[in-house]
């Protein structure tokens, strides 16, 4: 087993009725918010109105952003940045999956960076302060909800650049898989896939005698692999969908990053 160094600060918060404390939890960093989102997902089923409803009651002012799609842009980024800058935002908090929390890490990164963010996800660049953010998730197999990393990608040149920091690490994740049952199969498929490409490339290493992480990262698979199809066919089904959130949250959170050979697609001596 190789050294290693493993920090998350991030308070997850998972099951039914968890995000009636998101605004015990928001409050503890600021009153005057920016929430980020993507589309209109969230208003069908209705997680907007009741997370707006959550903050007017406990009087948390807030100013909206959406419209974040697949594969993050920096305009957006831009335009959090220059709306956090004017309204004095304080906290943001991400609603949604992957797309939407590392918008939200890059806007909390630059509002108050003096430079240009890009510089920073180009790693020309560092930042050594971020705005706290906090997210409720939607998605299945994100994992951007308690790592220290974002992935932004910069139109119209296409270049996808990542910004691996602690700064980036959510103070606290709201994970209920109610707000899951709406992702459709294909995107469960989807999500489970990338789940089961991340645990693997962390078991088929060069390292030896990793027992520990290796047993951990038998019984993320096997989790996945009985209960992603069970959501595919019952949505609904919350235990499903539970099984395969909290997997996937685990899974995809490098459970095992102190791997420095990951070498994927390498078998790993396990004599």
């Amino acid at each position: 087993m190789e050294n290693f160094e493993f920090y998350n600060p991030c308070r997850i918060l998972f099951g039914d009725g968890k995000l009636d404390r998101l605004g015990e939890l928001i409050r503890a960093y600021s009153d005057n918010i920016l929430l980020v989102y993507g589309k209109s997902s969230i208003r069908k089923m209705g997680l907007y109105d009741e997370i707006v409803t959550i903050l007017n009651r406990d009087g948390i002012r807030f100013t909206e952003i959406s419209g974040v799609e697949a594969n993050p842009k920096m305009d957006l980024v831009y335009q959090g940045i220059a709306i956090g800058r004017e309204k004095q935002i304080g906290f943001i908090l991400a609603v949604g999956g992957g797309s939407v929390i590392d918008t939200a890490k890059a806007i909390a990164v630059g509002i108050p960076y003096s430079g240009d963010v890009w510089n920073v996800l180009q790693r020309y660049e560092t930042a050594t302060r971020s705005l706290p953010i906090g997210t409720v998730l939607t998605a299945v197999g994100s994992g951007s909800e308690m790592s220290n990393s974002c992935v932004i990608t910069k139109m119209p040149e296409g270049l996808k650049r990542s910004f691996d920091s602690e700064i980036n690490i959510p103070k606290f994740s709201i994970l209920d898989p109610h707000y899951t049952f709406s992702v459709s199969p294909r995107q469960t498929a989807c999500g489970s896939a990338d789940i089961l490409s991340h645990l693997m490339e962390r078991y088929f290493t060069q390292v030896k005698q990793a027992d520990v992480t290796d047993r951990m990262l038998e019984g993320l698979m096997q989790t996945v692999i009985l209960y992603a199809p069970r959501a595919m066919e019952h949505p609904e089904d919350y235990d499903a969908r539970a099984g395969a959130d909290v997997g996937g949250n685990a899974g995809t959170e490098r459970i095992a990053e102190h791997r420095t050979d990951r070498g994927l697609g390498v078998p790993r001596d396990r004599a």
